[in-house]
């Protein structure tokens, strides 16, 4: 189902981010600290067939240009709008007539109030729209995160599901994949580029990926993410992960790998009855932290989110 809502208060940030003290109204999305926004630049890679994928600070971007217009995958932070605006049209005149956010995170969703004021509609999953609009909770820290303002939220929501959006004569596929890197996580499919965008549920960093238990994500859902990507795509098909480098199905494999044993391991401890604590004196991944980890408070983040994940049910 498709619908159409009015603007309501939402909020949002990065987990790993010095997350600020809730304030009582609407807040834009505060960008990561220490960052120097002059010093940012915005690297365009050509995907093919009028399919771009741009790098900054936060998510990556993908964008789909039609006849008649463009669709953008995720916006990153505000005070990057303006050089995300010049490097798209640097690539195509014609406008942006939607935005899709692949989940509710600020390094995702940050710029979006600043894309409203363009004219584009805000697309995503109907539990971005929920988080944003009532503020979150972040599961690792304790850390709240404010409302965003009415102009952050998406204006149109899909439920369970795929959506299709076409802009002059492209064509792209809204998947919903439950219960992974959030509870509103899209993964987006342009058939005729062979492109997959999988938004936060992957990335190619080679590093561990926040799972956000507190807002729904899962570290079981992440693995029905994997399959569902290698599913749908095949040695050809170029993969815009959150953030990384461009990625292929041999990169979504691995990942995959790592997913899986850390499901393993961390749920036969949670189903012998460990605590939390237990499990995290045991080190049970000390293995996969020396790969994917690249602090020790990293490798604790990871055995944290996928326990929590089992406290779901």
């Amino acid at each position: 189902m498709f619908r159409t809502h009015l603007a309501a208060l939402a909020a949002t940030t990065l987990l790993f981010t010095s997350a600020a003290v809730a304030q009582q109204t609407p807040a834009a999305a505060p960008p990561p600290p220490l960052i120097d926004w002059d010093k940012i630049q915005i690297k365009t890679t050509n995907l093919g067939n009028n399919t771009y994928m741009l790098e900054g600070q936060g998510g990556n971007i993908t964008v789909a240009v039609g006849t008649d217009g463009i669709i953008m995958i995720d916006g990153q932070f505000a005070p990057l709008s303006d050089k995300i605006r010049a490097a798209i049209k640097a690539i195509s005149p014609q406008p942006v007539k939607y935005l899709v956010n692949t989940h509710y995170h600020g390094d995702h969703t940050g710029g979006n109030e600043n894309f409203t004021k363009d004219g584009i509609t805000i697309v995503a999953h109907d539990n971005v729209r929920v988080r944003l609009a009532g503020g979150t909770k972040l599961g690792l820290t304790g850390a709240t995160n404010a409302p965003r303002p009415a102009d952050a939220l998406p204006k149109e929501t899909y439920f369970g599901g795929s959506f299709p959006l076409e802009v002059g004569g492209r064509k792209v596929q809204l998947t919903h994949i439950a219960n992974a890197h959030t509870d509103g996580d899209t993964w987006i499919f342009i058939a005729d580029a062979n492109v997959l965008a999988t938004g936060d549920t992957f990335n190619n960093l080679k590093r561990y990926q926040n799972i956000d238990f507190a807002n729904g994500g899962d570290v079981r859902g992440m693995i029905r993410a994997m399959d569902t990507y290698l599913k749908a795509s095949n040695d050809n098909t170029k993969v815009v992960p959150g953030h990384g480098p461009l990625a292929t199905r041999a990169d979504i494999i691995e990942f995959r790998d790592m997913l899986v044993t850390s499901r393993d391991r961390i749920g036969k401890l949670y189903d012998e009855g460990k605590t939390e604590q237990e499990v995290l004196e045991l080190k049970p991944l000390a293995d996969l932290d020396a790969k994917w980890a690249t602090t020790p408070q990293q490798a604790v983040a990871h055995t944290r989110n996928v326990y929590n994940s089992f406290k779901r049910l």
